[in-house]
C-alpha cells in the first residue's frame, strides 16, 4: 500500500469517523472503498463518452439569474434545499 495524505473538511472528517465507528472499520478502509467505487464507475464509461455527455449537457439549462456565470458560487452557497 501507498501512504497518501488527503485533506477533508471538518464535516467530512466527522461523518467519515462516524461511519467508520458504526461499521467497526477504519477511516482509511472507507476511503479505499470510495476510491475503488469511483474508479470502477469511471472505467465503465470511456473518456470520449464522458466528454460527449458533458458537451451535450452544456447550455441545456436555464436560470432566472442574469449573472449566474459570475456569481454561481454565491447562488450555490445560498441553496438551502435538502
Amino acid at each position: 500500500m501507498v501512504r497518501t495524505q488527503v485533506q477533508l473538511t471538518e464535516d467530512e472528517a466527522k461523518a467519515l469517523r462516524r461511519l467508520a465507528a458504526e461499521g467497526s472499520t477504519s477511516m482509511a478502509a472507507l476511503v479505499r472503498v470510495a476510491v475503488d467505487e469511483l474508479l470502477a464507475r469511471r472505467r465503465g464509461v470511456p473518456e470520449a463518452e464522458v466528454r460527449r455527455r458533458a458537451i451535450a449537457a452544456a447550455g441545456r439549462f436555464r436560470s432566472t439569474h442574469s449573472d449566474l456565470s459570475e456569481r454561481h458560487d454565491d447562488y450555490l452557497a445560498a441553496d438551502t434545499t435538502p
